[in-house]
């Protein structure tokens, strides 16, 4: 089975997420995606995370509707903070069966080569590149490796949804309508 991994934050989970997973599935060979909420993004800030189970919880109400989508909590028993390239030996040991590409935007691919030990995932993952605007996707975009997805696009962020929320703003329609009534029950981001 070829299953592509969906690494983010997801803090919280969008319909701009919703789409691009539903896309990759879609339109590419995936016969599953696996949304994997990340504890901590070394390249981010860790005060304005979430906890990662509400976060996890967020993706799974989000995804319930779709059976080629699943959430993974599995970087969560993995040290901190959580490299891509520990992450797939890890999986790929647990799943031997399975081929795993990653899901990564545009903005990503432009740093890439920054990432810990990214030539390893090169050679052995396909990855799959959504563009985003804005970025240039670098020197790997022509790599046999990587295949660039049209997915549609939708100018919105999980920070803008969470200062929407500190500044009283609905972010009804933003995020799918079970994650909105979960965030609002349980006053989250305020």
């Amino acid at each position: 089975m070829k299953i592509g991994l969906y690494f983010g934050s997801f803090n919280p989970v969008h319909v701009g997420h919703m789409i691009i997973a539903n896309h990759i599935v879609q339109y590419t060979d995936m016969d599953q995606l696996w949304m994997v909420v990340s504890p901590h993004n070394p390249h981010k800030n860790k005060k304005s995370l979430a906890k990662d189970y509400d976060r996890l919880h967020l993706v799974t109400l989000a995804i319930a509707e779709n059976p080629n989508i699943r959430a993974s909590n599995i970087e969560f028993s993995l040290p901190k903070p959580s490299y891509t390239i520990d992450t797939l030996t890890y999986i790929k040991e647990k799943y031997p069966d399975h081929e795993f590409s990653l899901i990564m935007g545009g903005d990503n691919l432009g740093s890439f080569h920054k990432w810990k030990n990214y030539e390893i995932i090169l050679k052995n993952h396909d990855i799959y590149v959504y563009k985003r605007p804005s970025y240039e996707l670098g020197e790997l975009e022509n790599h046999p490796r990587i295949s660039i997805v049209e997915a549609p696009m939708l100018d919105i962020s999980s920070s803008f949804i969470r200062n929407s929320i500190k500044n009283g703003r609905s972010i009804q329609y933003l995020v799918p309508q079970s994650v909105f009534e979960y965030i609002e029950s349980n006053k989250m981001y305020t």
